[in-house]
């Protein structure tokens, strides 16, 4: 990747690239509202990410009955896990042929909602890593826009993929080809979040961002997993994030907020930080009272009570790990988008079961225990081997993409 320095060589070079910046920003921010003309307001920018397939779904139409949320963040699409250049849910359900999918997102349009596709997410192989160019890739997300009519697209440019600067200048150069061939678009990028806002790759994915002359409708951090204790830390991270942004692309703060976003971690995250609904409420008067783009959360499948609720100290994929109850943290997505959720809502299906331990011959999973490629563990009466080194990443809730291969019940 080109530094930024060597792509603009003069002064008149100079004037030339801040006036087509200038103009691109101004585009987006006029249109930031058109661009959710499909369900009116911030609610594309208020999706919280759904896994459909894997992590135990709940129902999206009893959340919407119990919150009045009306946007879901589908994930995760990917590279076919064999190899190849065409979309896929997980790695392993061609979109091309998915029916399970297109069901949850007719049920949800039915009641008046509308859904995002996010692209990308942590672990398994992105379109951009394996597509030969930009072209390509945004020719394999333009299926998924196509088969679904989406007005909405998620960019999740993090581990591993943020570190392959030639997959992060294919993913950049697919969102703003999509961008520019369907008029109106959503776009959103999130990243990884640090205390100083995003990392060395986060910076370098913006700076090629700069380069390629393309601005979404948000960049957005999820300040946990690094470190975060609460609220505090993380309106800090997005703070200093501003200030990257400025940087970046010569944006005032004001500006610079108009494009920042927020994509939290309900509950226990996958580093042992907890974040509580008080959190949420302190992080979304942060983001509203900054002018903020987005505000979302990782994820519905996790906004759920533990059984029992401090699900042993251990994080899950289906519960949050946290006393709640069911779709609490799901209703300040609602405040955000401008809806009020209802004070009481209509009851919910019981909470799933937290993990718990197994009659396997080999030994049980441990959140603390280091394991490399083939060590086998026992959970959730299962057996499980190790793809690769991992730490701290609970077996059954990564899909079937992530470190943990499924050999079956015990």
């Amino acid at each position: 990747m080109k530094p930024l320095r060597a792509l603009l060589c003069g002064a008149a070079s100079a004037a030339l690239a801040a006036a087509g910046l200038t103009a691109l920003v101004a585009g987006q921010a006029s249109g930031a509202t058109a661009d959710a003309a499909g369900l009116g307001g911030r609610w594309y920018a208020a999706a919280p990410y759904l896994m459909p397939l894997d992590n135990n779904p709940p129902d999206a139409s009893a959340i919407m009955d119990a919150t009045g949320l009306k946007a879901f963040q589908l994930a995760f699409v990917l590279a076919p896990n064999g190899g190849g250049c065409s979309p896929t849910w997980g790695g392993t359900a061609p979109v091309s042929s998915d029916t399970a999918v297109a069901g949850t997102i007719g049920s949800i349009r039915a009641k008046g909602g509308d859904v995002s596709v996010s692209v990308g997410g942590y672990g398994g192989t992105k379109l951009g890593q394996n597509c030969a160019d930009a072209a390509s890739t945004a020719a394999a997300y333009q299926q998924v826009i196509t088969k679904y009519q989406l007005k909405a697209i998620d960019f999740d440019l993090e581990e591993p993929e943020y570190e392959n600067t030639a997959a992060i200048s294919h993913e950049i150069g697919a969102a703003k080809i999509l961008q520019q061939n369907n008029p109106g678009l959503y776009v959103s990028v999130t990243t990884a979040g640090t205390a100083d806002g995003t990392g060395w790759f986060g910076k370098q994915m913006l700076n090629e961002a700069k380069t390629q002359g393309f601005v979404p409708d948000n960049f957005s951090i999820m300040p946990f997993d690094g470190g975060f204790s609460g609220a505090a830390a993380q309106t800090s991270a997005l703070t200093n994030f501003n200030s990257v942004l400025q940087s970046t692309f010569g944006w005032s703060a004001a500006t610079a907020y108009a494009h920042e976003g927020f994509s939290g971690m309900n509950g226990r995250s996958d580093s042992g930080e907890y974040f509580s609904q008080a959190d949420f409420q302190t992080v979304l008067d942060y983001a509203t009272s900054h002018g903020m783009a987005r505000f979302t959360f990782w994820s519905l499948n996790r906004d759920r009570q533990c059984t029992p609720p401090d699900n042993n100290g251990t994080t899950s994929g289906v519960c949050s790990s946290v006393p709640q109850a069911a779709w609490d943290f799901a209703k300040y997505s609602v405040k955000f988008a401008g809806a009020t959720p209802p004070n009481s809502p209509p009851p919910s299906s019981p909470p799933p079961s937290s993990p718990g331990g197994s009659t396997c011959a080999v030994a049980a999973w441990s959140s603390g225990a280091v394991y490399t490629q083939g060590n086998e563990v026992s959970h959730n009466g299962h057996k499980w081997k190790a793809k690769w080194w991992t730490q701290n990443e609970e077996p059954g809730t990564t899909g079937e993409w992530g470190v943990w291969q499924d050999e079956g019940a015990c």
